[in-house]
């Protein structure tokens, strides 16, 4: 475990015949420098993962390990807090306790997070945000934060169904919505992307959160059909709960898609989210990408060379339709581009 130069400064500031002592003391891992062959320029990351409650979050925790691995000159100690907050506390001030290098967080939800973060200033060690944000009172709590604009995400769906909704001249759009666990980034970005579309005139029917699981998608879409009867959009604001609200929607007899009873709208562009893309089950996906490895990995490059970071770092993402009827949507002024699906795309994608 790689020390912040406190042992190299004693025994720099030591005689020869100390320095040779200080060098005997490698094998504690309480020094850094010496004989290259020892495990001290190996540098720890402790990741505290929120779960595994859908296919991004797997491919997001494969992206993490397979940058963090000891090929890469690492060691990662990886804690999968369950979707609970508190499992993410106990494994962050653990991670002190082992004297990390890094500490990285995608947390559960945005508060809570000012005490134990205070905690691992105060020892010194780096913390990276990935996904979703913290809210804090002290932004200087955590190094850089690296993910996506979810409220742009939000909003560049809702720019699509408006698109979408005059070409195919739907006189009237009585939406379910989906909502992620409440309180996480994700779930409130893409929230407020929705409701910020209220002067199209929509109808939001229901609001329900499906805590972004497949299980609980279903669920939700099976009472939401049983209570109303007009919903023709559905939008999930993942695919895991895509897919449960499909299976729920075929299993009441209704049917998904263009020339279907209802238009299922999602985010995360999973490849199993784009193969029902591709096959129009999902009308539109909006992308939010979970390879956060390589990007977390050059924040700690930046650190390691003593340089600045950025503060926050959003990633480019990609809009996916069933068909060309939109090919683009503007928000604030930029235009974006939305994909017509194909299977050369799909093969090509990475998670």
């Amino acid at each position: 475990m790689k020390k912040r130069l406190l042992a190299v400064l004693a025994c720099v500031a030591m005689t020869a015949t100390l320095v040779v002592g200080c060098g005997g003391n490698k094998g504690d891992g309480s020094a850094e420098g010496g004989d290259n062959s020892g495990g001290d320029d190996v540098i720890t990351v402790g990741f505290s993962q929120v779960g595994a409650e859908s296919d991004w979050r797997t491919a997001n925790s494969e992206s993490m390990k397979s940058t963090f691995s000891k090929e890469n000159g690492y060691e990662l100690i990886f804690d999968d807090a369950q979707q609970k907050q508190e499992n993410q506390l106990t494994a962050i001030r653990n991670f002190i306790q082992q004297e990390v290098d890094y500490i990285v967080l995608a947390p559960v939800t945005e508060t809570g997070w000012d005490t134990v973060l205070q905690e691992a200033k105060d020892a010194d060690i780096p913390v990276i945000i990935v996904d979703r944000m913290v809210d804090v009172s002290d932004d200087s709590l955590y190094t850089a934060w690296v993910g996506s604009n979810f409220k742009l995400e939000g909003e560049k769906a809702a720019e699509w169904l408006n698109s979408y909704a005059q070409a195919k001249g739907l006189s009237e759009v009585n939406i379910a919505h989906i909502q992620g666990t409440i309180g996480a980034s994700a779930q409130i970005g893409r929230t407020e992307g929705l409701e910020a579309a209220d002067k199209y005139g929509w109808n939001i029917v229901a609001q329900q959160t499906g805590e972004f699981t497949q299980a609980k998608g279903q669920e939700v879409m099976e009472s939401m059909l049983k209570q109303y009867d007009n919903i023709n959009v559905v939008y999930c604001e993942n695919d895991n709960e895509a897919f449960g609200a499909i299976d729920a929607i075929e299993a009441a007899g209704k049917t998904v898609g263009p020339d279907g009873d209802i238009l299922v709208m999602s985010f995360d562009t999973t490849n199993a989210g784009l193969t029902d893309t591709l096959s129009g089950k999902i009308i539109c996906d909006t992308e939010c990408n979970p390879l956060h490895g390589p990007r977390v990995e050059e924040i700690i490059k930046q650190l390691e060379n003593g340089e600045t970071p950025e503060k926050v770092a959003y990633v480019e993402e990609e809009m996916f339709a069933y068909d060309d009827t939109v090919k683009d949507v503007t928000v604030d002024g930029t235009k974006y581009d939305v994909t017509k699906l194909t299977q050369e795309i799909l093969d090509g994608r990475a998670y």
